[in-house]
């Protein structure tokens, strides 16, 4: 017998600045997604050009929250000035990063499956 797992996928995709109010938006979002075990958290930084203390706080408890339940959150599209404040801080080793989130669908979708048998 084969069971397929499907894993839902959860996007948020910021704007523009992540800072006190952007930071503040985000985990405002965040915190009214009711979370389920194995869901996947994207946040797409494609949009994203500035990013400080205060956007890094929101992604750190976002990432402690979804950890909480059982989910996973990853970052992708992440332009190159938020990847140097991630990269100073050293919170690149913290959070899974993609390229893009077509890369995060091909992984997600070969970890999905599981034979039960």
């Amino acid at each position: 017998m084969t069971l397929i797992s499907e894993r839902q996928i959860i996007l948020f995709k910021p704007q523009g600045r992540i800072d006190l109010q952007g930071g503040m938006a985000l985990s405002e979002k965040m915190a009214g997604i009711v979370p389920q075990k194995n869901q996947l958290w994207v946040i797409d930084l494609a949009e994203v050009d500035f990013m400080d203390s205060s956007g890094l706080v929101s992604l750190v408890q976002g990432l402690k929250a979804a950890r909480q339940s059982g989910c996973r959150l990853v970052l992708c599209n992440v332009q190159a000035s938020v990847r140097l404040i991630l990269e100073l801080t050293q919170l690149d080793s913290v959070f899974e990063i993609f390229h893009s989130y077509d890369d995060i669908h091909c992984i997600v979708n070969k970890s999905s499956l599981m034979l039960v048998g």
